[in-house]
């Protein structure tokens, strides 16, 4: 028996319903989507996390086999800007992923201590059989699995802009991936600063000088401010220059007063002494992918001070 035509019109939904129910939705949406970017941000934060415990075990097993941390300054030792960061890629993963040379002393040209002897041929494998086996069994490592490791060239991350750096040197970036001017979608390079156990201060008012403008370093302090900032000056390679959207492409970081107050220990209250004094500490942009602002991660308790 077929529906008569009243019957029909009282199983449709009128308007009114329709509007209501999509509200409702729109509204659970709305609730949801905070809360879900909530989620997903603590998730990347304990990923995060367990990626610091990883190079911290890394750099242990370093110090292990060299008898000593890896080096952090700004400049290598010929001189040529070569910041702290890349130097932690060299030590736990070579400048080609292959493992540390058991010459290296970290020049950014491959070079020997006697710019002689390539350690880091830039084609392993056009090399004779002999020197190629020769060369892979002076390696140590690579400390860190390459799958996890989340290494990334300067010109995958920031593209042309490399400063004085060259593009083709490695950095370990974190894990808050995305999209770059280069194209690519990687994370923030990891910042590294190596501890100067013969040194007794953190005070940014005893600034060591800028050693990439030729500065004699005079400063005392056990962090040296200087080691990273050639990196963190190159901003945010996700902006166009200048401003994008009023937001500015400098990072917070940048401030030698910032770097101080938020790497300082708040357990010594009788001098001014920083946070892991004798080893090293790491810094990770974060979140939102700038250096100096409360979402940084770091392989110890960031308390941000503005």
């Amino acid at each position: 028996m077929k529906p008569t035509r009243e019957q029909a019109k009282r199983r449709a939904f009128t308007i009114v319903e329709l509007l209501t129910v999509m509200s409702i939705i729109v509204i659970l949406i709305g609730l949801m989507v905070p809360a879900l970017n909530k989620v997903r941000r603590y998730a990347r934060d304990v990923q995060q996390k367990a990626q610091f415990n990883a190079i911290n075990a890394a750099v242990e097993l370093f110090n292990n086999e060299f008898d000593g941390y890896p080096p952090s300054n700004a400049l290598d030792p010929t001189g040529a800007p070569y910041c702290g960061a890349m130097k932690l890629c060299e030590a736990l993963m070579g400048q080609d992923l292959l493992g540390f040379h058991s010459n290296g002393v970290f020049r950014r040209d491959t070079l020997d201590a006697t710019g002689q002897l390539t350690l880091y041929p830039p084609n392993i494998d056009a090399m004779t059989a002999v020197l190629r086996d020769n060369n892979l069994k002076a390696r140590k490592g690579p400390f860190l699995q390459i799958e996890n490791a989340n290494a990334w060239q300067l010109e995958k991350i920031y593209g042309t802009n490399v400063g004085p750096y060259l593009g083709r040197t490695f950095v370990l970036c974190d894990v808050y991936s995305r999209q770059m001017n280069s194209g690519e979608k990687t994370g923030m390079p990891i910042l590294y600063y190596r501890a100067d156990t013969a040194n007794s201060y953190h005070d940014p008012n005893r600034l060591p000088a800028n050693p990439t403008a030729g500065q004699v370093d005079s400063g005392g302090n056990i962090y040296n401010y200087w080691d990273n900032q050639g990196l963190v000056a190159l901003g945010k390679p996700w902006l166009s220059g200048g401003q994008s959207g009023g937001v500015s492409t400098t990072h917070k970081l940048a401030d030698v007063a910032r770097f101080y107050r938020n790497t300082r220990s708040e357990q010594i209250r009788t001098t001014e002494r920083p946070l892991r004094a004798d080893t090293f500490i790491l810094v990770s942009a974060g979140w939102d992918g700038e250096y100096g602002t409360a979402d940084d991660i770091c392989n110890f308790e960031w308390r941000y001070r503005e």
